[in-house]
């Protein structure tokens, strides 16, 4: 998939001049009433979530969409109340990025009554019915990136050393958290299980479905660095070196390179492989800087484009494309889910991928 071809999508959809809203409730052609959409983003502290509102509410405008965008600041009552709002207002469609799948399901039996459309918007809403369709990338897909990377980087398919990994997972309400985790430890744990990779710390989960046991709530830096400052001084005092760190995200990795500067470690031969996710400014300077290894670049451009071809078809009287009717089971039903596949960036790419794409400027990160 690219941007080209998704923007095709999109302005062969603006050719259409019949509106219908979304509520199952078809307008007339050439109704001039407009489909109103709430979008629910989960906080402002983490700037893909700043650039992801941004761009789906400019989108959804310039094609003549009223929006509401409201951030919860990672509380989930602040997000409930203000989706209340949204539905209170009469919008047709809700776009949620919800802070804890796990608690919507009453604020979305209120939408149902309404015939509003719900669109999950990168994170999974599970516990109930009403749920329309799942827009995301390939959560499972990212951490088995993430895993192959320290496979080859490692060669822990030939080596006979041993080497001392750190896993971390992500904030335990966030559903795909789970997915990112099983990807990387379905690739990482028979390595751990044949004694090529130790966890002196003994975070290390038997198995995926333990993976909260070392997430941090809210996917907040200052958690993983507290987290790893403290394995650190625990686990390698006798001169014992950390050498490759599963970081399920960048929030993270920015945590977790703090620590590791803070606790003696400099880039360079003994700064640990360290992975992280989405791209974000100050981690592709850290992986310039030789403080990241990687990230695996979600290009939220083409989540938003998708939610926005979504609803641009329900509005058009379509169906919105699926891919994928058989992953995404919530509790309550399989969710019609659009899947984009995520990349794999590292120092040598940043240029290639994130640059000329114009996901980040060359001024953005020194270059």
């Amino acid at each position: 998939m690219n941007i080209t071809r998704i923007a095709g999508v999109a302005l062969a959809g603006t050719m259409v001049f019949g509106v219908a809203a979304c509520g199952n409730t078809t307008q007339g052609e050439g109704s001039d009433e407009l489909t109103s959409v709430g979008i629910s983003m989960p906080t402002r502290e983490l700037e893909r979530w700043i650039n992801d509102g941004a761009q789906l509410q400019e989108l959804l405008e310039d094609e003549g969409f009223e929006t509401d965008l409201q951030y919860a600041q990672n509380d989930t009552g602040t997000q409930i109340s203000q989706i209340q709002n949204q539905i209170a207002s009469g919008v047709d469609v809700l776009v949620i990025a919800a802070i804890d799948g796990e608690v919507l399901a009453p604020v979305l039996e209120q939408a149902a009554e309404e015939d509003i459309t719900v669109i999950a918007y990168d994170r999974l809403i599970n516990g109930t019915p009403n749920v329309d369709y799942y827009a995301t990338f390939d959560n499972y897909e990212v951490g088995q990136l993430q895993g192959n990377f320290i496979v080859e980087q490692l060669d822990l398919e030939n080596t006979d050393e041993t080497f001392n990994l750190e896993p971390f997972a992500g904030s335990p309400d966030d559903n795909n958290a789970r997915f990112f985790f099983s990807g990387a430890w379905d690739v990482l744990l028979p390595y751990i299980e044949d004694g090529t990779l130790e966890v002196p710390s003994g975070n290390s989960p038997a198995s995926n479905d333990q993976w909260a046991s070392i997430g941090i709530q809210g996917w907040e830096s200052a958690g993983a660095q507290s987290e790893m400052e403290n394995r650190l001084s625990s686990f390698y005092t006798g001169g014992e070196q950390v050498d490759v760190v599963l970081s399920p995200n960048d929030s993270l990795a920015l945590g977790i390179a703090e620590a590791l500067s803070t606790s003696g470690y400099t880039p360079g031969e003994d700064w640990p492989i360290l992975t992280g996710q989405d791209a974000d400014r100050a981690n592709v300077i850290n992986i310039l800087d030789d403080r990241q290894s990687m990230t695996v670049w979600k290009d939220t451009r083409l989540l938003g484009q998708a939610v926005f071809e979504m609803i641009v078809a329900l509005r058009d009287g379509g169906e919105p494309e699926i891919n994928d009717t058989e992953t995404y089971d919530n509790g309550e039903k399989v969710v019609p889910t659009y899947l984009i596949e995520p990349e794999v960036v590292t120092k040598d790419t940043v240029e290639e991928k994130l640059v000329d794409s114009e996901f980040l400027s060359a001024e953005d990160i020194g270059l």
